[in-house]
């Protein structure tokens, strides 16, 4: 008999790029799952792992979501007879009231809408993007500490065990 493979191990697994530094600069408030509209070769080189977000947002325009920013570097085999753009504005496929509701929240004072992370959902790419907020100096500080202090915690507790 096969043996289940766990929610947690599975989701790792359906990762394709995660944009670390949004959870570092911003609060991320709410999140949305978006589609993406891709090409062929941009698929399979998110298969071979080549996906990243570090610097990436989404920009509303004409009542559409689009992601700049990303970058997908195309293989040397599957681009061949493709002039490949790896920072080419790719599409966002949102629900109208998403959308709706993604704009409005921009126009107020100090809400940006980022990418937060790529990832598979069954054989479609999803980009998972977020209403931010940007973080103060004195917060990401705050952020560190608590973090530092939950490491020498857990270190703590594993050497009293």
């Amino acid at each position: 008999m096969a043996k289940k493979t766990t929610k947690k191990k599975r989701a790792l697994t359906n990762t394709i790029a995660l944009n670390k530094r949004a959870k570092f600069d911003y609060h991320l408030e709410e999140r949305f799952e978006a589609g993406l509209v891709l090409e062929g070769w941009e698929v399979k080189s998110m298969r071979a792992g080549k996906a990243q977000l570090p610097d990436s947002y989404v920009l509303l325009r004409n009542g559409e979501a689009w992601l700049l920013g990303a970058t997908i570097t195309p293989l040397p085999s599957a681009s061949t007879h493709v002039v490949a753009d790896p920072q080419r504005t790719r599409k966002l496929l949102l629900h109208s009231r998403e959308l709706a509701r993604l704009f409005s929240a921009t126009q107020q004072k100090g809400f940006a809408c980022i990418a937060t992370a790529l990832y598979w959902k069954g054989n479609k790419v999803k980009c998972e993007i977020a209403l931010a907020k940007g973080k103060k100096q004195y917060d990401k500080r705050a952020d560190l500490k608590d973090k530092d202090w939950s490491r020498q915690k857990a270190r703590l507790m594993k050497q009293t065990l």
